[in-house]
């Protein structure tokens, strides 16, 4: 039988957003399974109502992402990665976030592992080195590159996010899919992808952008003094909310 999954990837605390797209997946029926790739929370300030919202659903496989980590490492008294004013956001997301995810949050695997019809799946928030640390963002990504990473790797599909844009590379070895970011984009559109794998093994993957209304969470960075709002609000929603002012 053929298997269809949703891929979702770097919510960032939008609930406006993951509301869109979850309501759209809802509509059709053939959805076997979600896979969400982590930074579930920061940058955007809604952590509590995206929690919410992802944790009353039971079709759901989640990977961590070095967001959720750098908070989670805050709460727990550890030394995040982040510094200066992305360590101020990540100390200001953390100090709202209800403890009562805390549980879940700290059982995120880094990497997730899932078979259909005889492909093999692997899902990562984002390239791993050997230590099991996050690589930095490769803005120039190759086959040859995705190839190397992986050539231990016995995946036909690779799964990660992080980079927010899509990535669909397709080698002799195997597909490298990034379905762009969800809660982060230049415009009033919720990032999705659907994979599709037949019974004889083909594979399909569509792209989705869904619309829908970001002015309230937009204007909400201002009107709660999220930290660091005015290099955000430029750098990974472009400065939409001038529209709105």
């Amino acid at each position: 039988m053929e298997k269809k999954i949703a891929i979702l990837s770097d919510i960032h605390g939008n609930y406006s957003a993951l509301k869109a797209v979850l309501n759209e997946i809802d509509q059709e029926d053939t959805i076997d399974h979600l896979y969400c790739l982590g930074d579930l929370v920061g940058i955007g300030y809604e952590t509590n109502e995206v929690l919410d919202l992802l944790f009353t659903r039971e079709n759901i496989t989640y990977v961590m992402g070095n967001h959720d980590e750098a908070i989670l490492d805050i709460i727990s008294g550890r030394e995040p990665y982040s510094k200066k004013r992305e360590r101020k956001h990540h100390e200001w997301i953390a100090s709202k976030l209800d403890r009562k995810f805390l549980p879940f949050l700290l059982k995120l695997p880094t990497t997730a592992v899932a078979e259909y019809n005889g492909k093999r799946l692997f899902f990562v928030h984002y390239h791993l080195d050997e230590h099991g640390n996050f690589l930095p963002v490769d803005y120039d990504p190759t086959v040859e590159k995705l190839d190397f990473l992986y050539r231990a790797s016995d995946a036909d599909i690779v799964c990660f996010g992080h980079h927010h844009v899509i990535h669909h590379f397709k080698t002799m070895k195997r597909l490298y899919l990034n379905p762009c970011s969800l809660g982060c984009f230049h415009k009033p559109l919720a990032a999705y992808a659907i994979l599709t794998i037949g019974e004889q093994g083909e594979i399909h993957v569509t792209f989705r952008e869904v619309p829908y209304d970001n002015k309230t969470f937009l204007l909400g960075y201002s009107k709660l003094n999220v930290p660091d709002a005015d290099y955000i609000l430029k750098m990974f929603h472009g400065n939409q909310h001038l529209n709105y002012q």
